[in-house]
């Protein structure tokens, strides 16, 4: 259903536009509500993985080549199409090759199946750059982690910016909010779970990422912290080991993200 728009204040794209995500986010309170999935490989991972769009929102050139296979898959929903020069006016840049989706939230996996099922999991401890979060999930999901687990206070996974930079691999892979408090209750949860608890930080006791003993363990869950100022004191005290990646040059350390695609391949070359 293609609906050609030529003003770019048309309230039909309030939503994509006007609306802030959080606003998207919560629009069905209690139920889950919307989010934005940008460019067309990202949207047919979306898709793919069931989740259900609303609208389309694609720049007219793409209509019969990247966002065809979209808009074939998505017979029943307006998309809305334009020239560049009405979607520049609109977003204030150009769109990722040209093509936004509005979709319907699904609720998150659940933290105890995933638990349960998994055998690496990559926790996330309040990193509130959605670009970080993004740039985990792909290597989480590209470097044999299983699933994802983030304390209340990280950056939603469903964000714009975070899904684009993830590629479409929050789709891809299980991630729940931990239910618990961040801190200690989160460690004792997941070691209830059976799992081999590490804190990557500096600290004077940590040990090598390529000990092998971290690569012996079944069930390992490998902690990042935010931007800055790492993990919590609490949660490095009640993790089981406190991990290093070995440096050069005097450098200290890693940003979160590239940290994370070390550690993810490092720790999970045995033990499944």
């Amino acid at each position: 259903m293609i609906i050609p728009i030529s003003d770019f204040s048309a309230p039909q794209l309030d939503l994509f536009a006007r609306y802030r995500e959080t606003d998207l986010m919560h629009i069905y309170e209690p139920d889950p509500g919307l989010f934005l999935a940008e460019s067309p490989n990202v949207i047919i991972r979306a898709l793919d993985a069931g989740y259900t769009p609303t609208a389309l929102l694609i720049e007219d050139r793409y209509i019969d080549t990247q966002a065809k296979n979209i808009l074939t898959r998505c017979p029943n929903i307006p998309a809305y199409t334009a020239p560049f020069s009405v979607l520049q006016k609109l977003t204030g840049y150009s769109l990722t090759r040209g093509a936004l989706c509005i979709m319907r939230r699904k609720p998150p996996a659940d933290f105890t199946q995933i638990c349960q099922k998994s055998h690496r999991i990559a926790v996330l401890e309040h990193i509130v750059n959605p670009t970080n979060v993004g740039a985990i999930f792909r290597s989480a999901a590209a470097l044999h982690m299983d699933a994802v687990v983030l304390t209340k206070g990280c950056s939603d996974p469903l964000y714009r910016r975070c899904i684009r930079v993830s590629m479409g691999t929050v789709f891809q892979i299980p991630w729940a909010f931990c239910p618990q408090p961040e801190g200690q209750k989160v460690v004792t949860a997941l070691k209830n779970y059976g799992y081999r608890t590490v804190a990557m930080a500096l600290c004077p006791d940590s040990i090598s990422i390529s000990d092998p003993a971290l690569k012996q363990a079944h069930k390992l869950a490998v902690y990042l912290g935010t931007e800055g100022v790492g993990l919590l004191p609490e949660t490095i005290t009640a993790c089981d080991d406190t991990v290093r990646i070995p440096m050069s040059h005097g450098v200290d350390s890693l940003n979160v993200a590239a940290a994370s695609a070390v550690a993810f391949w490092e720790l999970s070359q045995s033990g499944q």
